[in-house]
């Protein structure tokens, strides 16, 4: 599973003033990206707003993505809920599409238990035959995917491929990655610990300040995979500040901003999300202008 190590980004989704998809500016993310060192894109995550689009919205923007993509980067779908069967329903649908793989998010709201949580993802397993990347981050979920449930789904399903792990837990990132088939992926889910999450044996990050630093974090996490530590820890603290003001008022209005800030698309989101405060602007647009060409 080579195609999902290094540095995957989760592409926002554009919109227009009226709230509709702004597909001039995806196309120009899409391209950003693919000339600036990413090496897999991740279409209708939690930073591309996934939950506010409806069907025919996720198949527009998937398939447009694929076209603009044109096979240079692999593409890892989002697809996630909290109904079993609606989301092999949903895997099913899209494993027709010209994607690599699946990101599916551990069920939310619901709570379920360890081994509701197991039977889930055997359920997603036994609908696809794509790879499928389990998406734990408790801080939406309410849930946390324990090291020992993740171990035995990577053991008992060869397509679960790999985990995002975004529980912030180092001692849980850790157990997976000694305890894991050596084949498994353990990809970070969270930009300011990426450096930590690769130099204890992780495969990478799935990034959201990617989208707007993509060559500079991806250089950051190779050189991290490649024991170059002098550069990684650079490229680490030069983003490390504004990765905190990043979230400051939610994801991904603070990353909509950046993209608005270095002209590929506009920072409006959709409700119940609002935009940043002017005081996080300001911050951002400061921390952004410190950095020698920000393009990079």
């Amino acid at each position: 599973m080579d195609k999902f190590k290094g540095t995957g980004v989760a592409l926002v989704t554009p919109f227009n003033e009226n709230g509709k998809v702004d597909y001039n500016g995806l196309q120009k993310l899409v391209e950003f990206q693919i000339n600036n060192g990413t090496n897999y894109l991740v279409v209708q995550g939690t930073t591309g707003e996934s939950v506010t689009l409806n069907k025919e919205e996720k198949i527009a923007v998937l398939d447009y993505i694929i076209e603009i993509n044109a096979g240079k980067l692999p593409i890892l779908l989002g697809v996630g809920g909290n109904s079993t069967s609606d989301v092999c329903e949903k895997i099913k649908f899209f494993s027709d599409h010209k994607i690599d793989g699946f990101l599916s998010v551990s069920p939310y709201y619901n709570k379920p238990s360890q081994q509701g949580i197991y039977e889930h993802f055997k359920s997603i397993s036994n609908a696809t035959n794509l790879p499928i990347i389990i998406y734990n981050v408790p801080g939406r979920t309410s849930s946390n995917i324990t090291a020992d449930t993740t171990v035995k789904l990577a053991k008992d399903f060869k397509n679960v491929v790999g985990v995002k792990e975004a529980s912030g837990n180092l001692e849980q990132i850790m157990t997976i990655i000694l305890k894991k088939p050596d084949n498994f992926l353990v990809i970070s889910g969270d930009d300011a610990l990426t450096l930590g999450h690769v130099l204890v044996g992780g495969d990478g990050v799935i990034s959201v300040i990617a989208n707007a630093f993509p060559k500079r974090f991806s250089t950051m996490v190779d050189a991290a995979l490649n024991r170059n530590l002098d550069l990684a820890k650079e490229k680490h603290y030069e983003l490390f500040e504004i990765i905190h003001y990043l979230f400051v008022d939610g994801n991904p209005a603070g990353i909509k901003y950046l993209l608005k800030l270095i002209n590929i698309c506009s920072d409006f989101v959709r409700l119940p999300l609002v935009g940043i405060t002017e005081e996080t602007s300001k911050k951002l647009y400061s921390l952004t202008a410190s950095i020698d060409d920000t393009l990079v």
